[in-house]
């Protein structure tokens, strides 16, 4: 095949990039009109954008670092789309930044006062206070951009042939990407406990982080999803592009389903099964106040709809009709996000702000409009990978 043919520009690409940054500025401005009315939701709907952004970017570093491991020809067709989302981590420290500056106006135990008067916070402060919490920050990041550059300047190398490109060669992605997946699990689980399950610092969960982590997994999925659905019928994928590899993802989004699913359940059940004081008040908030409305629209959106939709074969190896469906999980992603942390400071009768859903939104739309600028930085397919022949071999195009 044409090298040419296969680095060759991609229109919908630019459609997205134009429609993520119309959706980005409409949200900016609504959420902030609603931050205006409701100046108190600006932090936490910030927090909510900040997570949602920060979801997709590492979602697809470990879906990176999986493909690399396992050699799979779904991570083939995908892995430029990955690739351009992990080198979007750096734009997801910027949006760190006010919450590092505002952190005792988001979090309890960070105002000495109120850790003079619970003796609970003082027991947590050895861990939850605010230099330990940006230097956390930091390493996390750094751990995260570390293995999002080396990957992405191997791979580009790669297309460059400014490396010798034998199977030998892929051997150095394996030895980032297999500690990395170990490290980012435990990174991203102590960020989660760091930066949403202290909202509530007197609530813990040893299974919150794995929660998390197949959550991102999940929207980093779906979203290849919509991306390759996209650029689909359009060379370079026309011509690659198999009902095959749409197969694997629809059934690697089905496996994330569950998988969140089956960690979620685990932790009502056990939480539930206790009623400690300390731990049940966590879904006693979310289920008055109007949030038991939300409650019962995830476990339905999140979870049981998506999971009767992609047990169908035929839906999972048409393109268009698997990104309807991913573009539904990756909203419900966002409104589990907003489950997870208004509660923690709306008590109204509608309990989601202007604010909380707008300003994540606008946040989530810049980062597809970068998205997109980074994914037309390379050929959309690896085209001096050893292993791409391979995935040329025999097999059905993808329906449309």
């Amino acid at each position: 095949m044409d090298t040419h043919v296969l680095t060759t520009d991609v229109a919908e690409i630019g459609r997205l990039q134009q429609r993520g940054l119309i959706v980005g500025i409409a949200g900016l401005v609504v959420g902030a009109i609603g931050s205006v009315l409701q100046p108190a939701q600006f932090l936490q709907s910030w927090l909510i954008g900040f997570m949602f952004c920060l979801g997709l970017s590492l979602g697809c570093l470990s879906m990176l670092m999986t493909q690399h491991m396992s050699g799979g020809q779904w991570g083939l067709v995908s892995r430029r789309i990955f690739e351009a989302g992990s080198r979007l981590i750096p734009f997801c420290l910027l949006l760190f930044i006010p919450i590092a500056v505002m952190v005792p106006k988001l979090y309890l135990w960070a105002r000495p006062d109120a850790v003079r008067a619970d003796e609970i916070l003082q027991h947590k402060h050895v861990y939850l206070n605010v230099p330990f919490f940006l230097i956390r920050a930091a390493i996390y990041f750094i751990i995260w951009m570390g293995c999002a550059y080396y990957l992405n300047r191997w791979s580009a190398q790669q297309d460059r042939g400014e490396v010798a490109v034998t199977e030998a060669d892929t051997r150095r992605f394996r030895v980032i990407s297999a500690p990395g997946l170990v490290i980012y699990v435990v990174t991203m689980s102590l960020a989660a406990i760091d930066w949403l399950m202290s909202l509530d610092p007197h609530w813990y969960s040893t299974i919150f982080g794995f929660i998390m982590v197949a959550g991102q997994a999940l929207c980093a999925l779906s979203f290849a999803a919509v991306v390759l659905a996209m650029i689909s019928s359009r060379e370079p994928m026309a011509s690659v592009l198999r009902a095959e590899n749409i197969h694997d993802i629809g059934k690697l989004m089905l496996a994330f389903v569950m998988l969140w699913a089956y960690f979620s359940f685990s932790q009502f059940l056990i939480i539930w099964a206790g009623n400690l004081p300390e731990e049940i008040t966590f879904y006693l908030e979310r289920l008055r106040y109007g949030w038991q409305y939300v409650s019962l629209l995830i476990v339905v959106g999140h979870f049981a709809l998506p999971f009767c939709l992609l047990l169908s074969r035929d839906l999972k190896r048409r393109p268009r009709l698997l990104a309807r469906v991913a573009w539904f999980i990756i909203a419900m992603r966002l409104v589990d996000l907003i489950w997870l942390v208004a509660p923690n400071f709306n008590h109204e009768p509608f309990p989601v702000s202007i604010a909380n859903l707008f300003l994540p939104i606008g946040l989530a739309g810049i980062w597809f409009y970068l998205f997109a600028g980074q994914l037309r930085r390379y050929p959309l397919l690896p085209v001096n990978d050893p292993y791409f022949k391979e995935m040329l071999a025999n097999g059905q195009h993808a329906g449309h």
